[in-house]
């Protein structure tokens, strides 16, 4: 019985197989059509339920063309879901094949009929249908922040452990950026193969990234199946990137170098992941000091003390949340960036400091200081040197200090110069006070051999000025390089000469008792007298072989003369007494005539006065009108006033009968006046006859 059935279960199959396959004619059939194509791919999963196929229709056998196109759909239970279907025409194409949204692999049968009816063998194509969404994945997110030395970071993808879709999973998309709630893909539904970032599969879950900016980003993920469907929610993970360095401040480095210990500390901030690990990470601030160990202190700061002397390099640098570090290490393959440097210079010692040991030769007013130090050395803008008059206790007066670079032997000091002429003769002891860069103070009072400083006063040779007016009845000491043969003293300590001459001026200049000085320096100061002050003409003149000088002073009004020696390095000042010259004045008269009628017409005198210093007012000096007669003295009979010009005028008529036949003289004289710088002087008598 049982096998009866089976038979019959057989029989029914293949007579179910035999009424699906084409029914054909007598006469060659059709060729099955040639190169049926799916759309998109007869490999390629679609997520559209609509399919269209394509194909080529073979050249007839037996001359009999294409009538019709016959088509069906069968699932993977060999159900027809679609057709058998027949268009009429020789078509290559056939479209709008929907599988009733059920996700499968179909089969697609194509075969052709001829206009005999004939039908021939189908050809076959797949038709590959998924619409269903994979489940939902989730980036892992990162521990803490990512530093730069963390890349490439590999962002890594959890999976449900869900059944994938009939499909399978093509792979993953993956976008980053500053969103919260971002998707990879533009589609509500789908991702193309450009947004699919993996493509290997459910296993190729990693993706590196060689690069972030700055901050806060996002990452958004989905699945992506066989057929382009996407996750139906993205999943998210929040990334923070700090890719800079903190930065370090040291303060407590001192400028120059610095007499003792100095504490230093160093400060970091960073903008990025700052410096609280609050999201993990051991972030520090470090000093290292010449290379050796470096104090490190959690957090913004830490600070430590050098101590020994000398120039210490000082590498100061921190590390943030995110592990940026700037020690220059090295980490994953990345060099990390050197830290800053700073030179601390400490020098604790004073330096040494003492006099030459002898005055140099030719200048014994210059005083010396040699100032040695082997660290930090000389400090060029301060210390000084002072005197005082040896065993007075008195502080000691500072002389004008400056700081030099010595020769012999090479190094730094200090050099005064005391004005020696300006002190009285006696015993001075000198003491000074240097310094090195490091401000460390050191002071002195001896020489470098060990003696005290200290100088007799006078250092310098003495000099001696003689000067005066050359003597008219000694005319070769006009004659220059003569004045030697004046004598001392040389001249006049006063002259008097008439208006509108000078006078020879000259001396001579010797050192010690006789020894004369050549080729020195007299300065000759004319200090004259005028209403406006006394202005100064200063001419100066050298001597010549025999110390001896000689000047012819310019005419003009009376003044005061002065001849000094300004020394040398090795002689000493000296200056000559002031001299005299003394001009007198210079004035006129004239007569309207020789002879006076007595209680006749008046008599006129006119005349004048001169100047000839281009700054003296003529107008307002007093000029006497006198008189006298044989063996009677001058007498006053007028005094009157000169006009801006200099010049005045009388008219005077003779009344007394006495006068008759007398012969008189007239002459006008200038008295002494507080602002006329001329001596008094009269002017030449005038003769009148009285009648």
């Amino acid at each position: 019985m049982n096998g009866h059935a089976a038979s019959v279960r057989t029989g029914l199959a293949l007579l179910a197989a035999l009424a699906l396959l084409p029914v054909t004619t007598a006469g060659a059939a059709p060729l099955p059509p040639e190169d049926l194509q799916v759309s998109g791919g007869a490999d390629t999963w679609h997520s559209v339920d609509n399919f269209c196929l394509t194909w080529k229709n073979p050249t007839p056998q037996g001359g009999q063309p294409i009538a019709a196109v016959h088509y069906r759909v069968r699932n993977t239970l060999g159900t027809v879901v679609i057709g058998a279907a027949r268009i009429d025409g020789p078509v290559e194409i056939v479209c709008e094949l929907r599988l009733s949204n059920i996700p499968g692999i179909y089969d697609a049968e194509v075969w052709l009929e001829d206009t005999a009816g004939s039908q021939g063998a189908p050809a076959a194509a797949k038709l590959r249908f998924d619409n269903v969404r994979p489940d939902n994945v989730t980036p892992l997110p990162a521990s803490g922040w990512i530093a730069r030395t963390g890349f490439p970071h590999t962002i890594r993808i959890g999976h449900s452990g869900g059944e994938p879709p009939l499909s399978g999973i093509r792979g993953y998309a993956i976008s980053i950026n500053s969103a919260p709630n971002g998707n990879p893909c533009e589609a509500p539904s789908r991702c193309t193969e450009a947004e699919t970032d993996l493509h290997g599969g459910a296993g190729d879950d990693a993706l590196p990234v060689t690069g972030l900016p700055e901050g806060t980003s996002y990452v958004h993920v989905v699945a992506v199946s066989g057929s382009g469907m996407k996750s139906a929610a993205a999943g998210h993970a929040v990334l923070h990137v700090d890719t800079t360095d903190p930065v370090a401040v040291l303060t407590g480095v001192p400028s120059g170098w610095a007499s003792g210990p100095v504490t230093l500390t160093a400060t970091a901030t960073d903008s990025g992941s700052d410096m609280d690990g609050a999201l993990g990470g051991s972030p520090f601030t470090a000093i290292q000091v010449d290379g050796g160990t470096p104090t490190i202190g959690a957090g913004t700061l830490v600070s430590t003390t050098v101590i020994a002397a000398g120039a210490h390099k000082v590498a100061y640098y921190a590390r943030d949340s995110a592990g940026n570090v700037n020690d220059g290490g090295t980490a994953n393959g990345i060099d990390n960036r050197a830290p800053s440097v700073a030179v601390v210079r400490i020098d604790r010692d004073a330096p040494t400091i003492a006099f030459a040991n002898s005055q140099v030769p030719g200048d014994p007013e210059l005083i010396r200081v040699r100032i040695r130090d082997s660290l930090s050395g000389p400090d060029r803008s301060r210390g000084w040197i002072g005197v005082r008059r040896a065993g007075s206790g008195d502080r000691f007066a500072p002389l004008p200090t400056e700081a030099v670079r010595m020769a012999l032997p090479a190094g730094e000091g200090l050099q005064a110069r005391w004005d020696s002429d300006a002190y009285a003769p006696g015993e001075y002891e000198f003491w000074a006070i240097g310094y090195d860069r490091a401000g460390n103070a050191a002071t002195t009072a001896d020489r470098s051999d060990g003696r005290r400083m200290a100088l007799a006063n006078p250092l310098k040779t003495p000099t001696t000025l003689r000067a005066g007016f050359v003597s008219r009845s000694r005319p070769q000491c006009l004659r220059r390089g003569a004045l030697r043969r004046c004598g001392a003293p040389v001249g006049q300590r006063r002259r008097l000469v008439v208006f509108g001459r000078g006078a020879m001026f000259g001396g001579r200049l010797i050192a010690g008792l006789h020894a004369p000085l050549q080729g020195m320096a007299v300065r000759i100061v004319e200090r004259i007298a005028t209403r406006s002050g006394a202005p100064t003409r200063v001419s100066t003149v050298r001597t010549d072989a025999h110390g001896a000088f000689a000047i012819r002073l310019r005419p003009g009004p009376n003044r005061r003369v002065t001849a000094t020696f300004g020394g040398t390095r090795a002689l000493a000042r000296s200056a000559a007494p002031p001299a005299e010259l003394g001009v007198r004045s210079s004035v006129r008269l004239h007569a309207s005539s020789r002879v006076a009628t007595i209680g006749g017409r008046p008599i006129v005198f006119r005349g004048g006065v001169a100047a000839n210093d281009g700054a003296t007012l003529l107008s307002g000096k007093s000029v006497q009108l006198q008189f006298r007669v044989s063996g009677v003295p001058w007498s006053e009979f007028r005094t009157v006033q000169t006009d801006r010009r200099g010049r005045f005028r009388l008219a005077y008529r003779f009344s007394d009968d006495d006068s008759r036949g007398v012969r008189f003289q007239f002459r006008a004289y200038v008295p002494e006046q507080h602002d006329w710088p001329y001596e008094p002087a009269g002017s030449r008598p005038v003769m009148v006859r009285g009648r």
